[in-house]
């Protein structure tokens, strides 16, 4: 716990402080956010923000990665086979790391022609399919080595698992290692682009990201307390994991970070995550979903990102078959904004439904523990 506790803070801190210095060099190097003509009349005035802020809080959340292995050191002998990175750390940074760098250059490139039109989506998508490939591979490709005092082998864990999962595995849904990556990359997909739409009002993403990566955070420690590679759980009921503590860990620098972005994303923002940050938050949640076993789950703790995304589509099915449009404009947060409500209200009531599917999510979590304990 004291190792997630000093990733917490130090992402909380490095994210918090050096947030406006990324305000200031990207203000000088007029790297503004270019705003859709076609978008709400209102955001008019939010052009030339500066954007690309995800930068910050990935860096900050590899930096308490670091910082909270330091802290591991300290851990009782019985626990220390995790101070060594892991390949779980790898997938679950290189997922946000990679999936921020396609953002980054969708980002680079609305700065540079001072458009709203980035990188096109067949780039976009060609970028979030190799990303989710690379690391779906990775994940199932490369077991634990975690060995007990006598050099018996005690965790053979993948990062990732060849059947589809909700609470836990499911074992009657095999789909072998193949189709196992394929199902990662559509999660890779998804879940980034479900950020980056939902990334369209002040704090609206950031606020979100942060209920679902605390609870990512909650889950993996949980399981960590009752991970079946521990030699001193010795209950019937535990979790076949991989590095769960590398997961609780991640997750909660990840929050961290976001929270110390958030004090200058809240509206009125002063700087954007940018498709930077949003592409990376989707990318990392994809990870934690799948390192967990509970990818089945995701869209209840992500309900907002899948209510957003299926205004999208409904919009879109419904101008192309009937011509006629279900919302005034998509995704959702702009249908209320022009129906009247005011961005701070969107927002924070936004930020309640999306409390209301993370509550939900760990509910049936903590319910499935306690069925199998009772």
């Amino acid at each position: 716990m004291r190792a997630v506790i000093v990733a917490v803070g130090v992402a909380f801190l490095v994210s918090l402080f050096c947030t406006p210095i990324a305000i200031r060099v990207f203000t000088r190097l007029k790297a503004g956010q270019p705003i859709r003509a076609e978008g709400p009349a209102m955001h008019q005035g939010k052009k030339g923000t500066p954007t690309m802020g995800g930068v910050v809080f990935i860096l900050a959340t590899v930096i308490a990665y670091v910082a909270g292995h330091l802290a591991l050191t300290t851990l009782p002998d019985a626990q220390i086979a995790q101070v060594e990175p892991t390949i779980t750390a790898l997938v679950l940074l290189g997922l946000m790391v990679f999936s921020g760098a396609v953002g980054f250059i969708d980002d680079f490139l609305k700065v540079r022609k001072r458009h709203s039109g980035g990188l096109n989506k067949r780039g976009k998508l060609l970028g979030q399919i190799l990303v989710g490939a690379l690391f779906g591979v990775i994940a199932l490709y490369f077991p634990s080595s975690m060995t007990d005092a006598e050099g018996q082998a005690t965790n053979t864990e993948t990062v990732g698992s060849t059947t589809l999962s909700f609470i836990r595995d499911i074992p009657a849904l095999d789909l072998t290692k193949v189709g196992a990556v394929i199902v990662f990359i559509f999660v890779v997909m998804a879940a980034t682009n479900g950020v980056n739409l939902t990334d369209g009002l002040d704090g609206l993403a950031t606020g979100a990201s942060v209920m679902v990566l605390a609870a990512y955070a909650l889950i993996a420690f949980w399981q960590y307390r009752h991970w079946c590679a521990d030699p001193n759980y010795t209950q019937d009921y535990c979790y076949t994991v991989r590095d769960p503590l590398e997961i609780a860990l991640i997750a909660g620098a990840a929050a961290g970070a976001c929270v110390g972005f958030l004090w200058w994303n809240t509206s009125p923002a002063r700087i954007f995550m940018g498709d930077t940050g949003a592409l990376g938050l989707g990318g990392l949640i994809a990870g934690m979903a799948m390192s967990t076993r509970t990818i089945l789950l995701l869209p209840i703790i992500g309900g907002l990102f899948v209510i957003i995304t299926m205004s999208v589509v409904i919009q879109i099915i419904s101008f192309r078959t009937t011509g006629k449009r279900v919302f005034r404009m998509s995704p959702l947060q702009h249908h209320f904004e022009l129906a009247g409500w005011s961005e701070v209200n969107i927002v924070v009531r936004f930020w309640i439904i999306a409390g209301i599917g993370v509550a939900i999510a760990l509910g049936l979590f903590y319910s499935d523990f306690l069925a199998h304990v009772g």
